[in-house]
């Protein structure tokens, strides 16, 4: 099968982890050796790379074609126009590159576009597929689905693109919900849930990082982009209620200089430590030091963080979210918290902290969830649809 992924999420040499777990996905679909994959991973056009211009310039450095692990990948550019011109993006976007994908498709004997988050690019992928006659299949994966689609005109373009793909896919069962509830079948969309890379994710020695990073006693790690949304500020009020355990905040964002603040204004400054960016091959060695990772997101479709920690023995507590109950089912794996309050994630912390599972087993609940199960899944939904057009196909050349 000849498959072309259509995301903007999808990791670049300016970005090297951003959309990752699009790029693992499909990584592990190739190596099975049944699909062959091209990739279009547009980019928001923009004229500088000078850096006074931070994001924007990074997106414009992109090169507009690069191979990573194998996988060749195109970045075309389209016009993005921030916030006011939002509802337009999935026009202009498939205005941009409808061109140079057709081209794609024809040159590569294209079967069936795989499109990853709904908004814009899924809606743009099924313009595409609708163009080309090809069939198309959307993957929704959180924000996409239990976010963007309360704005009136993205809903009606969401509802358009579901009912216009071939099949859905969401990352866990409470993302067909939405859908279902914009009068999408829920026997249109299949759940394959993110797996996780375990040779990448396993435990470090864990005396020596802990030694290496100067930490002792009880340590919390909070991981991923410093916006509103992750809860990092909950995170810091929880860890002030909590003597003696000390934070590390992993990761990089607008919130950062506010977050630091806070920790100063709580008096817990000394024992929060916020490490920036972390290289995602970097990331074992900071959850192996932790004795629990702390999640406080107020909305995740699957977040990997939960099995990443998880696979390097590290138990979780997660704000019960979405897919969050779907991702954390037993004590090895670690608590769920409720309502999304401070005092709701020191009491699951403190909890934790004090019967904390084994390493051993929950490192083995991990293994659970390798991306085996999420390639079979793929392939056998890819399998069907275009048998089923092949179908459709002869039957419509036998008639007269």
């Amino acid at each position: 099968m000849r498959v072309l992924t259509f995301t903007m999420l999808f990791p670049n040499r300016e970005q090297p982890s951003f959309g990752i777990f699009v790029e693992n996905r499909l990584r592990h679909l190739v190596a099975d050796g049944r699909v062959s994959c091209r990739v279009v991973a547009p980019v928001p056009w923009f004229p500088s790379t000078h850096p006074r211009f931070g994001n924007w310039a990074k997106l414009a450095a992109v090169p507009q074609l690069e191979e990573r692990h194998g996988l060749v990948v195109h970045h075309p550019r389209f016009l993005s126009i921030p916030k006011i011109g939002v509802a337009l993006t999935p026009l202009l976007m498939y205005t941009a590159l409808r061109r140079q994908v057709r081209r794609l498709v024809a040159d590569e004997s294209i079967d069936l576009i795989d499109a990853h988050y709904f908004y814009p690019d899924g809606v743009a992928a099924a313009m595409l597929g609708r163009d080309l006659g090809i069939p198309v299949v959307i993957t929704g994966r959180g924000t996409d689905l239990n976010l963007i689609p309360r704005h009136p005109l993205a809903r009606r373009q969401i509802r358009w693109a579901a009912n216009q793909a071939e099949a859905i896919i969401t990352v866990c069962a409470a993302l067909a919900e939405p859908l279902v509830q914009m009068g999408i079948p829920r026997t249109k969309v299949t759940v394959l849930r993110n797996g996780i890379d375990l040779d990448r994710f396993r435990p470090q020695p864990r005396d020596a990082v802990r030694a290496r990073l100067g930490l002792s006693g009880l340590v919390l790690a909070s991981v991923g982009w410093l916006i509103p949304r992750k809860g990092h500020q909950i995170v810091l009020d929880a860890v002030a209620r909590m003597p003696g355990v000390t934070l590390l905040i992993a990761g990089s964002g607008p919130d950062h200089d506010s977050l630091v603040a806070r920790a100063e204004r709580l008096g817990i400054a000394g024992r929060v430590r916020f490490l920036g960016h972390v290289p995602h091959d970097r990331l074992p060695d900071i959850y192996s030091a932790a004795d629990a990772l702390v999640l406080a997101s107020d909305r995740e479709g699957w977040a990997n963080v939960l099995l990443e920690a998880m696979a390097c023995g590290t138990p979780v507590v997660a704000s019960d979210v979405w897919g969050t109950a779907e991702a954390v089912t037993s004590p090895e794996a670690g608590l769920l918290f409720s309502p999304l309050t401070a005092d709701a994630l020191t009491e699951a912390s403190t909890r934790l902290l004090a019967q904390l599972p084994d390493r051993a087993a929950t490192r083995a609940y991990a293994e659970r969830f390798s991306w085996d199960e999420t390639t079979q899944g793929q392939v056998a939904l890819f399998s069907a649809i275009l048998a089923d057009a092949s179908r459709k196909s002869r039957l419509a050349t036998a008639t007269p």
